[in-house]
């Protein structure tokens, strides 16, 4: 029987530290290895390709949940592969609007950084909008309709 893998070995050759190992193995998204007659752990090829996916899938932004559902289905055939698809449709929507949140905020933080730099009055714009909720558009989310900090325009 070949010789197994180490945990720090099998940490090294997939990229990640012992204890995502450990904590991966909790979650039941690593299987919990065999151990040696001396009750080391022994790991596999198999596990160094799993966590490489599990890597792969979180660069690509999935949550271990849905990690955890596409290593259930990766290899359940063809109808399993629709099921992906649209999961990642979905996630693809999810980036989507997290995109354009994104987008919204760094227009705020740009106006709110461009009245501070032209700002020559009392106190700080940024620190006012921050303190006055009906003046930060932000806080629910929503630009919709915000009102603006003193001496700012942050429509």
């Amino acid at each position: 029987m070949a010789r197994g893998l180490t945990r720090g070995e099998l940490a090294r050759r997939a990229g990640v530290r012992p204890s995502t190992i450990r904590y991966y193995e909790q979650q039941g998204l690593l299987p919990r290895p065999a151990r040696t007659a001396r009750g080391y752990r022994v790991y596999t090829e198999a596990d160094v390709a799993r966590l490489r996916f599990i890597r792969r899938a979180q660069a690509l932004g999935f949550s271990l949940t849905a990690i955890r559902e596409l290593l259930r289905l990766e290899n359940a055939g063809t109808e399993a592969a629709e099921v992906v698809r649209r999961q990642a449709l979905r996630h693809l929507q999810e980036v989507r609007q997290r995109l354009q949140d994104l987008q919204r905020l760094e227009a705020v933080l740009s106006q709110l950084v461009a009245a501070c730099a032209a700002h020559r009055g009392e106190g700080c714009p940024i620190l006012q909008a921050l303190q006055e909720a009906d003046s930060f558009p932000y806080a629910s989310g929503s630009f919709e309709g915000a009102a603006s900090a003193p001496g700012t325009s942050l429509r």
